[in-house]
């Protein structure tokens, strides 16, 4: 089995800006090695009321032994937990400017994200300490942000240095590292949906960042029962997991090596803010059952004959700019999702005149594709088990979203995103309805689910 420790020591050596790592029992007690390889500012801690508990006040009297100055923190107070809201983070911004200080995230997601795209507008580096393995945006260039209502990943630098506690890490409620499992999971995805974007010319694989993730997902995800058990291992793998792919992003310049259509869906959601039980849906649950969602299309597709004959018939099948703009005015009520939405389907448009060119290369070559696609990814009910055993949502029930609306979600993920992914390849050959279609039959993969197979509780 591969070292991840190693992994984890190459990737940061790919990294373009972070400079040290340290995930470890009782790493918080490195964060003044990496405070002083920074430079001598006042340090700003930014947190909510539970990662403040978690780490932040520990953090505080780490920084204080050692002599480092802090000024006040930054506690979000929102309820349940802080809104990934671009204005927060422009406000963070404004105090980190007025005090002239050196931010450090303390937090996972939503705090990491808006204390580097503060860090950005105000000129600065940041450094994070991470509180659960909720997410792998600890290590990554972007901030996945809602702008006027859009989720989009705004761009701005990662984090100078990472400090992974496994003790503060292991203390976070257990649902979090299911997400941080879910996260994860999308990577297959990620890989095969770069693979066909390489294969029909539209995107080609940086070969450092792919292989970053791709020849070691595997084993990251290959212990969920012992990932909702809490076993130091399994917990470090899944911490490394995170952060090498946090690292590929960083080492790629964007999210490719670690999101594709999967996070597609994801975004549909957190977009418009569903929530369960009264909480915002996190970002891994959705991730989760988006990539089981995005396996079940891939293993229809992969059963597919596809030859010369086949894309003749596909011929005028895919949208028309007309038929786009109808589909987005569908799709969205929102008129600034509308309205982005927009943007992101001109730039995909744009290489619509491709379209008879890659059907030709997708039949030239689809022995040989099918073959490398079916390496890369994991079937749909193997990837759902492991996601259960990991105590993550896997079915779309678990977030309360029916299967109809699933259906729907298929298409309009589609139009928020430039990123070429096997949705485009569905609409090059004129194929969605037909294939949400039989997903859907009672003999279909959600047809089945629906009917009761393979549901089981999850911690949500």
């Amino acid at each position: 089995m591969t070292d991840q420790a190693q992994v984890l020591d190459e990737a940061v050596r790919k990294a373009t800006v972070t400079r040290r790592v340290f995930v470890a029992p009782g790493a918080l007690a490195a964060l003044p090695d990496a405070v002083r390889e920074v430079g001598g500012r006042p340090l700003l801690i930014v947190a909510d009321p539970n990662t403040m508990e978690a780490a932040g006040r520990d953090a505080l009297a780490v920084l204080e032994q050692a002599g480092l100055s802090a000024s006040a923190p930054i506690i979000l107070e929102a309820a349940p937990r802080a809104k990934p809201h671009a204005g927060t983070a422009r406000d963070i911004a404004g105090v980190i400017r007025e005090r002239g200080a050196l931010p450090v995230a303390v937090g996972s997601g939503v705090i990491n994200d808006l204390t580097k795209y503060a860090a950005e507008l105000a000129g600065t580096s940041y450094m994070c300490v991470a509180t659960a393995a909720s997410m792998d945006g600890y290590a990554a260039s972007g901030a996945a942000l809602l702008d006027d209502g859009f989720k989009r990943t705004l761009d701005c630098a990662p984090p100078v240095a990472v400090v992974a506690d496994l003790n503060v890490i292991a203390r976070a409620p257990g649902r979090m590292a299911g997400w941080g499992y879910g996260d994860l999971a999308g990577k297959i995805v990620a890989g095969a949906d770069w693979k066909l974007a390489d294969a029909l010319g539209e995107e080609p694989i940086n070969p450092e960042p792919f292989a970053l993730v791709q020849d070691n997902v595997r084993g990251w995800l290959s212990r969920p029962a012992e990932i909702q058990r809490g076993d130091p291992a399994a917990f470090g793998d899944l911490v490394n997991g995170l952060l090498v792919s946090g690292f590929a992003m960083q080492a790629h310049g964007n999210s490719r090596p670690a999101s594709g259509a999967e996070h597609l869906i994801s975004h549909v959601w957190e977009m418009e803010r569903l929530t369960h039980e009264g909480e915002p849906a996190a970002h891994g649950a959705c991730v989760g059952i988006g990539t089981v969602a995005i396996l079940a299309l891939y293993e229809w597709f992969l059963s597919q004959h596809i030859d010369a004959d086949a894309v003749a018939q596909s011929r005028n099948a895919a949208s028309t700019p007309e038929q786009v703009e109808a589909q987005i005015a569908a799709a969205f009520q929102d008129p600034h999702i509308a309205d982005s939405a927009r943007t992101e389907m001109r730039a995909k448009l744009e290489r619509a005149s491709r379209r008879d060119e890659r059907l030709a290369t997708l039949a030239a070559n689809w022995p040989a594709l099918r073959d490398e696609l079916r390496r890369l990814t994991i079937p749909p009910d193997e990837m759902e088990g492991w996601l259960r055993q990991a105590g993550a949502p896997a079915h779309p029930a678990d977030l309360g979203v029916p299967l109809a609306k699933l259906a729907r979600e298929y298409r309009r993920a589609r139009l928020i995103r430039r990123r070429y992914t096997i949705l485009d390849l569905m609409d090059d050959l004129g194929w969605f309805d037909r294939s949400i279609a039989a997903l859907m039959a009672d003999d279909g993969f959600w047809g089945r689910r629906s009917r009761g197979q393979g549901r089981h509780a999850a911690t949500v």
